[in-house]
Parts: C-alpha cells; sequence; structure tokens
C-alpha cells in the first residue's frame, strides 16, 4: 500500500454528507429529534454549473443542498432533483438514503499528492470539482469503507471560508 504519513496525518474528517429523498423532512429530523439545527435554506444546484464531472464528463443534474456545522464537522444534506450524478445513483440503491460521502480536508499545496496516491491504490474518481475555494475529489471506496471518499483540497482564500462557515454555529 502507497502512504505518506506526512501528508495523511494532515488530513482532517470534515463532513459527513446524507443523500435523502426528501431534504425537508431531514432537516426537520436532524433539528426536532437531535438539535443539529442551524441549515439554511436549500439551495438548488446544478452540476454543469460548478463545472462538476461524474465520472470524466460534466453532465445535466440537479439536486438540493444544505449544510450546517454542528461543533465538530459539517453535515450536508442533499436531494437529488433530476439528471445523473453520484447522489442519484446513491438515492437509486438506496431509496430510504443515507450516508453518501464523509470528507477529508487538506491544504490544496497536498491535494494531488494525497488523490495521486489514492488513484494509484486503484481507486475510481467517481466525481470531481475545482473551485476557486477548493479542489474536490470524490473517491469511490464503497467496497473499503461503504461510502464515498472526497477529498478536499482548500485553497487559502477557502480556509478563510471555512472558518468563517464554522463560525456561524457557535455565534
Amino acid at each position: 500500500m502507497i502512504t505518506n504519513s506526512k501528508i495523511t496525518a494532515g488530513l482532517e474528517m470534515a463532513q459527513i454528507c446524507w443523500v435523502v429523498p426528501d431534504i425537508a423532512t431531514a432537516i426537520k429530523f436532524l433539528a426536532d429529534t437531535l438539535g443539529i439545527a442551524g441549515f439554511p435554506k436549500e439551495e438548488h444546484v446544478r452540476a454543469q454549473d460548478l463545472d462538476m464531472s461524474y465520472y470524466g464528463k460534466v453532465v445535466a443534474a440537479e439536486w438540493l443542498t444544505t449544510q450546517t456545522h454542528n461543533g465538530s464537522a459539517f453535515i450536508e444534506l442533499v436531494q437529488p432533483l433530476s439528471g445523473q450524478s453520484m447522489f442519484h445513483d446513491y438515492l437509486e440503491r438506496h431509496p430510504e438514503g443515507g450516508i453518501q460521502h464523509v470528507a477529508y480536508r487538506l491544504p490544496v499545496s497536498d491535494f494531488e499528492q494525497i488523490t495521486g496516491s489514492l488513484r494509484e491504490q486503484g481507486y475510481a474518481v467517481v466525481s470531481e470539482v475545482d473551485h476557486p475555494i477548493a479542489r474536490m475529489a470524490f473517491f469511490d471506496t464503497y467496497k473499503a469503507l461503504g461510502v464515498v471518499t472526497e477529498i478536499m483540497g482548500i485553497t487559502p482564500e477557502g480556509w478563510a471560508i471555512v472558518r468563517q462557515m464554522e463560525q456561524v454555529k457557535k455565534g
């Protein structure tokens, strides 16, 4: 196995993403039953607006999403609407919904090294996004972990936004 303890030691679990059939029901349950509140109004997202790839191609896909920070990690909710994406695939296999991916973050300067290592180990890239605030790669780790693994390389500008989002819950 190819590892780089210097880089992997810098990985920080950052987010858990549930793909759900009804985002309003999920928000209500998390708030009313578990006390996890602070979800902003869900956003309508189009994969093509993010230039988000799905097995190497940008395809038409839409979903609703929102996330909050619970003090230790971000909790993201995604409700697929149309098209094809890793979110749609998940809900097709698990109509009741569930945890679809767990995200780990590190500085963008280390992104290529960790994602390159995962590629060398044979983990397929399901989806990728390259934003000014972060580069993201989603790896098919279903057989190893039961979920997709997201690696987020956060840019210096992105760290400022992450810290601001983390403070919203504390404020």
